[in-house]
């Protein structure tokens, strides 16, 4: 189970370096990671969702230390996570197909976070087995 924990650990620690690195970028840089001219307006609403981005990240890194108890935190990020997928999907359908970094971040959020969700569910099942303590 260690071996599995520390896994997983490295997987999300990874995963989340994405959120943590393009939500600064956007918190620094504003609109210039898309290259478009947007109103004041739209600036600053970028980098309010960047710095969203970035928060949901560092929450991610937060649940490392401890992952095998951490399910409530975990279940919750990625549920929002998967909200912004489904919401960037339905951006897809009404106004075309984005570009290929974005579709990637389509992925990551409707495929790979709900896998580390399962994954780290397995892991907090396992260790409440083990130990009969987990975070619900």
């Amino acid at each position: 189970m260690e071996r599995e924990k520390k896994l997983l650990q490295q997987s999300v620690a990874i995963v989340a370096a994405l959120p943590v690195a393009t939500g600064l970028y956007g918190v620094l840089f504003g609109q210039a990671l898309t290259g478009d001219a947007v109103s004041i307006s739209a600036e600053s609403h970028f980098r309010f969702m960047s710095g969203l981005l970035l928060g949901i990240g560092l929450c991610f890194w937060s649940t490392l230390p401890s992952i095998e108890i951490r399910t409530g935190r975990f279940r919750l990020l990625t549920l929002l996570v998967v909200i912004g997928g489904l919401s960037r999907l339905i951006g897809l359908v009404l106004t075309g197909l984005p570009s290929f970094f974005m579709v990637g971040g389509l992925f990551i959020e409707l495929v790979v976070a709900p896998v580390l969700c399962l994954w780290q569910t397995r892991i907090a099942n396992r260790y409440a087995d083990a130990y009969g303590v987990a975070e619900r």
